[in-house]
């Protein structure tokens, strides 16, 4: 079983030609069947950018239902007993799809609200703004105990607070998000990277296997690579194939979480950022930014806060708010100027411990 890998080509006959048992984790991102009939507009007429594609598009709930039966099946049959899946849906799916999937024999151990934080409006005003999808995950079987799940390193990376089965996440946006040739989105549901992160950072180990038998643009394949995961995409459209592909071998650099082990002990000499300040290694003013902040700058605070726009934190809450994450480690997320180069604080600090050790 060729590892790593984009396979061009329907999910159910490629799923048909993978090993039994040979997989660790499965994350898939099916079709809704939205049931779409007609276009939408903006209170200023102008078209919303909806999903009208092909391959949402079902000519009555038994054929979706078909459909589903047989994707499922294939992935009950290269799960691993000691695996679990993760099945993304909107009301419109979610529930026939969890039906299917109990009668099948998989066992739901959580259902995870995804709460949008940038949801698209209701233009019409006739319901809800429909602000959450829904995630599905079990295990192969009520008997199947052994699945992986990182308690103790999703609380580190929720604060050290137990993470809850809600989690708002932006939409997949900024340089994030896919462009075709014509500047438009490539692809009308990609998911935001931080959904797969905390899907794969907690229900798998290093080197454990990944698959998505609805590979898209390859959000799930990228994130499994940051983490130092392996995974298999299925994805039927050659074009959508072709993007993942070129967009998995862009990714030079992993997630700094693709060290993190689950139960491990690790104790760090804590050192406050103000304490920088007083050493005259950074001084009040100056501005810190960060390559995944998209331009954002924060300013340093005489007391070691950071300010950005109207709001002062620490250099780890300032970090997580413009990222939109529950965490962020500071010292790696921000960055300082000394002459013509850019360094990250945690160099600073890391300076700091050497002078204090007299090294």
């Amino acid at each position: 079983m060729e590892l790593n890998t984009v396979i061009q080509g329907d999910c159910v006959r490629e799923l048909g030609k993978l090993p039994d048992a040979s997989v660790d984790l499965i994350f898939a991102d099916p079709p809704y069947n939205l049931q779409l009939k007609h276009d939408l507009f903006r209170p200023n007429c102008t078209r919303v950018s909806g999903v009208d594609d092909e391959w949402d598009k079902f000519a009555s709930f038994s054929e979706y239902d078909g459909f589903c039966t047989e994707w499922l099946k294939g992935c009950r049959r290269v799960l691993k007993n000691t695996g679990a899946i993760w099945v993304i849906g909107s009301y419109h799916n979610i529930f026939r799809l969890g039906a299917l999937m109990m009668d099948m024999g998989f066992w739901i151990l959580n259902d995870v609200t995804w709460l949008k934080t940038n949801p698209m409006p209701n233009f019409h005003g006739s319901r809800f703004t429909n602000a959450t999808e829904t995630l599905l995950w079990c295990s192969k079987g009520e008997s199947c105990r052994d699945y992986t799940f990182n308690h103790k390193l999703m609380k580190k990376y929720n604060g050290g607070k137990q993470m809850t089965s809600v989690w708002r996440i932006s939409l997949c946006s900024g340089g994030e998000r896919l462009k075709n040739a014509d500047g438009r989105k490539a692809h009308s549901t990609q998911k935001p990277e931080e959904l797969l992160k905390r899907v794969i950072l907690s229900t798998t180990k290093q080197n454990d296997v990944v698959l998505d038998p609805f590979f898209g643009t390859g959000t799930t394949g990228a994130v499994a690579k940051k983490l130092k995961r392996n995974f298999i995409g299925i994805e039927r459209d050659a074009a959508y194939a072709a993007m993942a592909k070129n967009r998995i071998d862009g990714i030079k650099d992993f997630f700094e979480e693709a060290a993190w082990l689950e139960g491990s002990g690790e104790k760090r000499i804590r050192v406050p950022f103000e304490e920088l300040i007083r050493e005259r290694m950074i001084s009040e003013g100056d501005a810190l930014y960060s390559p995944k902040a998209y331009g954002a700058k924060a300013f340093v605070l005489a007391d070691g806060r950071l300010k950005y726009n109207d709001t002062a934190g620490s250099i780890h809450r300032i970090g997580a708010m413009i990222q939109q994450t529950p965490s962020c480690n500071g010292w790696k997320f921000w960055y300082t100027a000394r002459g013509e180069e850019s360094v990250p604080i945690d160099e600073l600090r890391s300076e700091y411990l050497k002078m204090k050790r007299g090294l």
